[in-house]
């Protein structure tokens, strides 16, 4: 299964639109964009949609989420994974870490698994 990413809506928009610049068909949507979550959905909110629509979020929420996280996973859910984005990350870092992630894998090698960006 291709990667598909939801953007928290901490993350900057523009970084969707570099991502579709750079590679059309990657599908990645950011919070409150037609067909996702709306701004201010709630962690687990968030976790169930993505789990739902095949989707790896993409956040910079080390505060709330990680806990939100566990209790999904320690609930029986499943997740297609978590990226975090680490502090100081430029915009262009995180375009390049997730078009080659996109590129060169598959949704399935992240199930239940959590990546820190850059690399």
């Amino acid at each position: 299964m291709k990667i598909r990413y939801l953007l928290d809506e901490h993350i900057a928009s523009a970084i969707q639109r570099q991502l579709q610049r750079r590679a059309p068909a990657l599908d990645v949507l950011f919070i409150s964009a037609n067909g996702a979550p709306p701004k201010g959905t709630l962690d687990p909110d968030l976790l169930l949609w993505a789990e739902q629509h095949s989707f790896i979020l993409v956040t910079e929420d080390r505060k709330t989420m990680p806990t939100h996280y566990e209790q999904h996973l320690n609930s029986g859910r499943t997740c297609v994974g978590i990226f975090w984005i680490r502090p100081g990350t430029s915009m262009g870092q995180v375009v390049e870490a997730l078009y080659l992630i996109w590129h060169t894998c598959e949704a399935e090698e992240f199930i239940n698994q959590t990546l820190w960006i850059p690399l």
